[in-house]
């Protein structure tokens, strides 16, 4: 079976995101990854749709300057809470924290999307938003699920493609992917709309 998206150039993630990776996996789209050596701390004066957009960019921008004929995707994921960056948490105390606040609310996953073709001087970026309202969690599965160390590496402390994590939500409006980390319909949208060209083969849809 031939895959939906089939590019005529190079594909690079500029992250070294595991999820990221898998989900573009799922889409059988063959590509590389190069870590992107820029800083990713916030911009304190960003309003926070347009954060996680901004570190999407500078992440693709270095990396698209060194491969100009290769296609560079970059993202980035940053969970709000009544107008609070909840960023990866540092510590399982920190993890704690964060998820007794979620406890029992409602957040906003954003997720920032640049796609940038040095050779044709092209560069999108885009983003979506999901909220995703969390079940009142008990300090037992706070801390059964702090202990299994996955909180640590993800931003609001919680992935909702965890075993453990999946069970806190109660619900969720918009993209579900745009919550693991890549938003898959906004990605081939926008390939399909900015770049025709690359795409070696594109069906309906």
């Amino acid at each position: 079976m031939n895959p939906l998206i089939s590019l005529s150039s190079p594909l690079i993630l500029a992250s070294q995101s595991p999820r990221r990776q898998r989900l573009l996996e799922r889409l059988q789209v063959p590509f590389s990854v190069e870590v992107s050596p820029a800083d990713e701390t916030h911009d304190a004066d960003a309003a926070p749709s347009q954060l996680a957009r901004r570190l999407a960019e500078r992440k693709a921008t270095p990396v698209a300057k060194a491969h100009p004929s290769a296609l560079v995707m970059a993202a980035d994921t940053i969970v709000i809470h009544e107008d609070t960056v909840l960023g990866k948490p540092d510590s399982t105390e920190a993890a704690t924290r964060m998820l007794r606040r979620l406890s029992d609310t409602t957040h906003t996953v954003y997720t920032g999307l640049s796609l940038h073709h040095r050779d044709t001087d092209r560069r999108v970026t885009t983003g979506r938003a999901t909220d995703v309202a969390f079940a009142s969690l008990s300090a037992h599965e706070i801390e059964a699920y702090v202990a299994t160390g996955s909180p640590l590496d993800k931003a609001g402390a919680y992935g909702i493609q965890d075993h453990t994590g999946a069970l806190f939500v109660d619900a969720l409006h918009g993209d579900y992917y745009n919550v693991v980390g890549l938003p898959l319909r906004t990605l081939y949208a926008t390939l399909r709309s900015d770049f025709p060209d690359l795409l070696a083969h594109s069906r309906a849809g």
